[in-house]
């Protein structure tokens, strides 16, 4: 490899990292109502993407790595923000807790990736049956509403 190909590759690492990115953490509007015992733990496997309270990790201000973590937060709040709880409307609510339960039972939450960084973010079983009860008690609860 030539040194020119090195020098413009450092130099292309060096640039992207001016490429600004929202790592905000927009104010929560009103939370998901989770229980005090169940809080910690989807805080601790959740609360990254899937609400405004993101911890943001020294590596997600590191490009071009840091374009993916955004990228995951961005997709994660859009999908589901239990900090903008109230802008649903009930049959959303409903739909979003049957996907909490469905995706934690097959374990495709939380994500393999994240949870390969993130060791804390890994469910016992007994945690996954803590959010699954949740999940279907709490939509027992809204649909009543209807």
């Amino acid at each position: 490899m030539s040194k020119k190909i090195v020098y413009g590759f450092l130099i292309f690492l060096i640039l992207i990292q001016f490429i600004p990115l929202d790592r905000s953490n927009p104010p929560v509007s009103e939370e998901i109502h989770i229980p005090g015992n169940l809080k910690p733990i989807i805080q601790r496997a959740c609360y990254d993407c899937h609400s405004n309270e993101t911890r943001w990790p020294w590596y997600a201000y590191v490009a071009p790595i840091s374009f993916l973590i955004v990228k995951h937060v961005q997709d994660g709040r859009e999908e589901v923000n239990f900090s903008t709880w109230d802008k649903y409307d009930l049959d959303k609510k409903l739909d979003i807790l049957e996907e909490i339960e469905k995706k934690v039972k097959k374990d495709k939450m939380p994500l393999k990736q994240y949870v390969w960084i993130h060791k804390d973010a890994r469910l016992t079983p007994q945690e996954k049956e803590d959010i699954m009860r949740w999940a279907r008690n709490y939509h027992r609860l809204l649909k009543k509403q209807l």
